[in-house]
């Protein structure tokens, strides 16, 4: 069947969307869930009954609560070092005198990845440990139905206030007396964000009509994004939250009653890494401190020693006992036992049993072997020890002997709880393999017959004869359909636990096996035919031989040998290395071929060559009026020779032969700009001289060098009228680095007011706009009035043109030489390596592709600007240099937020998720939109001229 490119290439798009689809319900694991939340609220267990007759424990209600009033205060990426390390000791002069003298207890709380807020909230609120998919509805966080504390404590009639980060407003709807919410995500607001929570204190602590006060402070989170962990707006910022704790502490003691006392928890949702950001592993980003200051509390005697390490899913069902409330159904987390120390050893068992009754009800509704748990067994045994010490105790025995017993019991069921912990914790990182198994075959096999159809859609026709009906009909069809069937039943009966692909109906997994099967069919088929087309026989021996060649070969086994590399994560850590390796020996077999093609065609006959090229022109005709598609890659080396020796004369052949070593260059020089990945990023490199305050004058040179490089690169394409807008709105880029402090004008002093640049960055986007609609309206004509191909070229180069001012006004100032490069060998390589050497569209494509991801590399996430460590030089005048930003990596924490806010006076959720996505893939975004340009302009040229009416 004869299918036209478009419809074809819809076709796999769509069966590719499926095996997407697959894939992503396999990676994301379904957390361990429990009952829905109407029915959470039931009677707790009571205590394990005292073995013998008559021996009945009277405790069968929910404990008392152990705090009248409660206060947290969530600091917004509120490292450990923070309030532990020296800047707490600097800048945190009460908190740290509280922590190591005072009626406290300090913890280091370790949070999971993904290390952003939404996350976080849910696991400080409901104890589970969230996946990574929520990290995509972080940036519109929907209303929270898992039981939570939250909502347990408004059931039990407790009086909510909560001021700070709009998350928990729509995380908690309708749950709290009073509140205030402000956006998150505006991350050039420092100060207006916190002093929206801090102005309602004062009133709300004089009050008491309410039992539970939240305070999510964003300031510090802000500053880390902006400026990194070391910036000197970081100490300023923790002065100010030590003086709000101060109050609030003060203000708790002066209300507490003789009967309940109050309790103040400080806690960070997460850490910043060294580069200021989150939502990584790393050890910044997952320690966060975790403190409970009440007047309960036995005062510190002894200096504080290292805090001890808990988990941040360990705060749900420590203040659920502190409250006197149901801990939540789907809590895996443990009861923090030093903060119900204080009380009686019958108190703190009934606690520790409370949460082990819990943890091993959400193991019985998630595991079918839960008995054979080591976990549970433990629990058991606890509980057996635990009913034999209630019978001791309703004796009346109270001797030493009982003490003792009831210590070995509390600890027999702390090791419970760890291990059931650990055990429902494994399950939420447990990966639906099959899932992901049948999406990933889905998805190579569609990537494969599109591959292999790629010279063939791009030919004069631009169709692809599908092979559907022989393999549908073919005994091959059948066997692999029949051994997949029987590979489905064999997992699904086997599998301990329940694949989302085995939970469809039969009818549902047969169809797709049946699609399986019929891909597979359709790409052997399709290299059968490739096979069967090579062996066609030609006029010249010569024009007969491989069409393999070195590139081709190298592009196959680099590509394929990426993918391989992706199976062990460390590659995944240092990907970067990999595209680095892959397009520098792309450069040597790119000046490899310029040489053959340059010299060693020389020593052929120019006669014999002309007839060969002859030969292969009279080859494309003949099969063109036969309908028979042949496909670009098809041409032989010397054809390719030939015409390139025919068009690289006088200095444009020397030109050709330096391309690649310029291109080199230009690679090695923008490794050096940024440092990037796991184990060099700390390394110091160019970029952070550049970000140096001292260096103002030199960034602001290179900044302005390169707008004028990047303007002399874009506007040969284009019309007039987007020449001056693009060099207009290059001017706008300047002005807008100048008014945020980034860059200065050569005319300007010190002194100068900085800015939010809202307006220069406006004009820019202005002149954007206008260059991207004049492009898309010569598309339009060209598609609808004229038919001009030159027309199509001129809009699609304008739209192009838009997209890279675009770039240079996110791009931080001393990463615009990353999109000069850019510009420079996109250039180069078109006029002096592609079109010379007229490369078929399926190489170009794929190096289109290699560099796109290089250059994703080569771009700066998150610039930090340079501190110095300590002021006394070392040997040679220099200094040490803390660790600063990293390029961009695979890594969550790289992902610079603040340029999704450039021109923005507050957030706008659309315009800031594109552009943050933009500016994070401006690399491989770029290329990709030059590859479109080149392929209409260039490409579709020189495959017409092969394949249409030349005659003999």
């Amino acid at each position: 069947m004869r299918l036209r490119s478009g419809v074809f290439a819809s076709s796999c798009l769509l069966v590719q969307a499926l095996g997407v689809a697959l894939f992503l319900r396999g990676f994301f694991p379904v957390p361990v869930r429990s009952v829905p939340r109407r029915e959470a609220r039931t009677d707790p267990p009571a205590e394990p009954a005292a073995p013998g007759t008559g021996m009945v424990s009277n405790w069968t209600k929910i404990p008392p609560p152990l705090f009248k009033k409660v206060v947290i205060v969530l600091i917004d990426a509120l490292r450990d070092d923070f309030v532990f390390g020296s800047k707490g000791k600097q800048f945190m002069p009460y908190t740290t005198q509280v922590v190591e003298k005072g009626t406290s207890y300090s913890f280091i709380a370790e949070a999971k990845p993904p290390t952003v807020t939404m996350p976080r909230i849910k696991a400080l609120m409901t104890g589970s440990i969230p996946g990574f998919i929520d990290v995509v509805v972080n940036l519109n966080s929907p209303a929270l139905l898992d039981d939570n504390l939250i909502w347990q404590a408004k059931a039990a009639g407790k009086r909510i206030i909560f001021y700070g980060d709009d998350t928990w407003v729509k995380l908690f709807p309708k749950h709290f007396v009073e509140y205030d919410g402000t956006t998150s995500f505006f991350v050039s607001d420092f100060t207006e964000v916190d002093d929206n929570v801090t102005r309602h204190l004062d009133r709300v602590l004089k009050r008491e009509d309410w039992d539970l006060l939240i305070l999510h402070y964003l300031g510090l989170d802000h500053i880390g994004h902006m400026t990194g962990p070391n910036s000197p707006l970081v100490g300023p910022k923790l002065r100010e939250m030590d003086n709000i704790l101060k109050k609030i502490h003060i203000s708790l003691l002066s209300k507490e009653e003789a009967s309940l006392p109050n309790l103040l928890v400080v806690c960070g949702d997460h850490g910043m890494s060294e580069t200021g950001s989150h939502g990584g592993s790393s050890e910044g980003e997952v320690h966060t401190p975790l403190l409970f200051i009440s007047s309960a509390f036995e005062k510190r005697s002894a200096p504080l020693a290292q805090p001890e390490h808990v988990q941040q899913t360990d705060l749900a069902s420590t203040l659920a006992i502190g409250l006197g409330l149901p801990i939540s159904r789907n809590s895996v987390g443990n009861l923090i036992l030093p903060v119900v120390g204080g009380k009686t050893m019958r108190e703190q068992l009934r606690f520790v049993h409370l949460n082990g009754f819990q943890l091993s009800r959400l193991l019985q509704e998630n595991t079918p072997a839960y008995e054979k748990d080591p976990g549970y067994e433990q629990f058991k045994i606890a509980e057996k020890s635990h009913g034999n010490w209630i019978k001791l105790y309703l004796e009346g025995n109270n001797s030493e002997i009982l003490l003792n017993l009831g210590k070995k019991v509390l600890k027999q069921y702390l090791e419970a709880l760890k291990t059931l912990s650990s055990s429902l914790s494994k399950q939420v990182a447990q990966y639906d393999m099959y899932s992901m198994m049948v999406g990933t075959v889905i998805i190579m096999e569609v990537l494969l017959l599109l591959l292999l159809s790629v010279p063939k859609a791009l030919s004069k026709r631009a169709e692809f004869e599908v092979p559907l009906s022989p393999p549908l009909f073919s005994l091959l069809f059948y066997l692999i359909c029949l051994m997949l069937c029987a590979v489905h039943v064999i997992v699904c009966t086997s599998a301990e636990s329940l694949c989302y692909f085995c939970s469809m109906s039969w009818l549902t997994a047969v169809g797709v096996m049946m699609l399986i099967s019929a891909l597979t069919c359709g790409v052997l088929s399709a290299i059968a035919k490739i096979f069967e087309n090579s062996r066609l026989p030609l006029k010249s021996p010569v024009v007969s031989s491989s069409s393999w060649s070195e590139i081709d070969v190298l592009i196959l086994a680099g590509t394929i040998g990426h993918v391989l590399s992706l199976g062990a994560s460390s590659f995944i850590e240092e990907e970067h290395q990999t595209w680095y390796f892959l397009i520098n020996t792309l450069c040597l077999v790119l000046c490899q071929e310029l040489c053959r093609n340059n010299f060693l065609l020389k020593e052929c006959d120019p006669q014999h060559s002309t007839n060969v090229k002859q030969n292969f022109d009279c080859i494309g005709e003949t099969s063109e009026c036969k309908n028979i598609d042949i496909p670009a890659a098809s041409d032989s080396k010397l054809g390719k020779a030939t015409s390139s020796s025919e068009l690289m004369k006088g200095p444009d052949k020397w030109i050709s032969l330096a391309t690649p070593w310029i291109i080199l260059i230009c690679c090695r020089l923008l490794r050096s700009l940024n440092q990037t990945g796991v184990q060099w990023a700390h390394r110091p490199d160019f970029g952070h001289w550049l970000t140096s305050s001292e260096h103002k004058p030199e960034l602001s040179f290179l900044a302005a060098v390169s707008l004028l490089m990047i303007f002399f690169l874009v506007q040969r394409r284009c019309s007039l009228v987007s020449k001056i807008a693009m060099a207009l709105g290059l001017l706008g880029v300047y002005s807008y680095r100048a008014a945020i402090g980034s860059v200065i004008f050569p005319w300007q002093h010190g002194g100068k007011d900085i800015s939010k640049g809202i307006t220069e960055a406006r004009f820019v986007y202005v002149f954007v706009l206008g260059i991207i609609f004049t492009g898309t309206k010569d598309l339009l004509k060209s598609q609808v009035i004229s038919a001009e191909s030159s027309t199509k070229s001129t809009g699609l180069w304008e739209v192009y043109s838009g997209l890279v001012l675009l770039a240079a006004l996110l791009f931080r100032p001393h990463n615009l030489p990353v999109l000069v490069f850019c510009l420079l060998i996109q250039t180069m390589m078109t006029k002096y390596i592609w079109i010379p050497l007229k490369f078929d569209a399926a190489q170009i494509t794929i190096m289109h592709y290699w560099f796109g991801q290089a250059f994703f590399y080569f771009q700066t996430s998150i610039p930090v600007e340079w501190e110095k460590e300590n002021t006394v030089p070392l040997s040679g005048g220099f200094y040490h240099w803390r660790k600063p930003e990293e390029g961009n990596s695979n890594g969550i924490a790289t992902v610079d937020i603040s340029a999704g806010f450039v021109g923005l006076d507050s957030y706008v959720e659309i315009p800031a998720i594109f552009l943050t996505a933009f500016a994070t893939y401006a690399g491989p975004f770029l290329w990709a939109i030059h590859l479109l340009c080149y392929l209409s302009s260039e490409v579709s040229s020189v495959l017409v001229a092969q394949l249409c009416s030349l005659k003999v």
